[in-house]
């Protein structure tokens, strides 16, 4: 796999108790497309995936998720690990910070490869329970003799629901 051109992701949550609080849970899918440019060529990309997310403290969060990328072979799968932020400046306004790890699986003839990033971005409060949210998310391949660039970013848009 050469490098990531372009995914644009959409994630919804539902989360228990206080928005960013301590002991709140966020379940969520993700949905978005994503191509790969091999020595074969572009490869586009339908993208589905989940997500859970504990606050183990107030505006912190560490979670679990799943994506799988068809449409095109090889077919991939993603397991990742995230811990996010949450700066409690405003009410209205919510800046985040995060960083991850993701191990990558694919199919023969390609290896499979680990990863890690960084995010930032902001959620805007739109009513009691619906946040809008934007953000950057830059990716860093662990080994990058297999790719054409050691890292690669991308922008995150989320649609966040609060129960």
């Amino acid at each position: 796999m050469k490098n990531f051109i372009f995914m644009l992701m959409i994630l919804f949550s539902a989360l228990y108790a206080d928005t960013f609080q301590k002991g709140s849970i966020g379940l969520g899918i993700a949905v978005g497309g994503g191509s790969l440019t091999t020595n074969e060529g572009t490869k586009n990309y339908t993208i589905f995936g989940a997500n859970a997310d504990y606050f183990f403290a107030d505006d912190i969060s560490l979670g679990v998720g799943y994506m799988h990328w068809s449409g095109d072979t090889p077919s991939i799968s993603q397991v990742t690990i995230p811990l996010n932020y949450y700066i409690p400046l405003d009410k209205t306004y919510t800046p985040y910070l995060g960083v991850f790890y993701r191990y990558t699986s694919m199919g023969t003839p390609y290896s499979d490869y680990s990863s890690y990033g960084a995010k930032a971005g902001i959620a805007m409060k739109v009513s009691k329970k619906l946040y809008l949210g934007a953000g950057w998310v830059q990716e860093y391949y662990g080994d990058c003799s297999n790719f054409k660039e050691c890292s690669t970013g991308y922008p995150e848009l989320l649609l966040i629901f609060t129960f």
